[in-house]
């Protein structure tokens, strides 16, 4: 949930600590992603009511996802691993690793009608071609798209020569 709703990276996730939560802000701070680079990105309602019942269930101290000694984060092999347990569990054979909730991220808030420099900046890419490499449009939407001929609205327009005229004023 937590790499979907965000758009992260599984590197980001893993190394994710409860201060880089900002509920009051709603929004993630990711340190040092990749290229050494610091960024934030959404913080999901959904999510955070989500994160803050496994909070209490599991109290972590140090990594917001713990490896089993605690000491250290979860290791990128273990997410993958849960990834792929939840993908079969549902059903899903589309998509392959973990990166693709990344890719997915980045399709569903096109789709939603969200700007492609947003995208770029929530996704932590210096450049624009990047962004647009992970940008995926799914056919179905594209039938829901209206012209911008249907957008003029026609009572706003001065007489079109088209129109019939009254020849009284010839």
């Amino acid at each position: 949930m937590t790499a979907y709703s965000a758009g992260l990276r599984v590197s980001e996730l893993v190394r994710l600590r409860q201060k880089h939560i900002d509920s009051s802000r709603m929004v993630i701070r990711v340190e040092q992603g990749k290229g050494k680079k610091d960024r934030y990105t959404i913080l999901s309602q959904r999510l955070l009511k989500e994160l803050r019942v496994y909070y209490k269930a599991c109290r972590p101290e140090n990594w917001l996802f713990p490896a089993k000694n605690s000491i250290r984060h979860i290791s990128i092999s273990s997410v993958q691993k849960i990834y792929y347990k939840a993908k079969k569990k549902a059903g899903i054979t589309k998509g392959k690793g973990i990166h693709t909730l990344r890719h997915c991220f980045a399709s569903h808030l096109l789709e939603a009608g969200y700007d492609v420099r947003r995208i770029q900046i929530l996704m932590g890419h210096r450049s624009l071609s990047t962004t647009m490499a992970y940008l995926h449009v799914s056919s179905r939407g594209l039938g829901m798209v209206k012209s911008p001929f249907d957008f003029v609205d026609e009572e706003k327009q001065t007489t079109s020569p088209w129109e019939d005229t009254d020849d009284t004023d010839k």
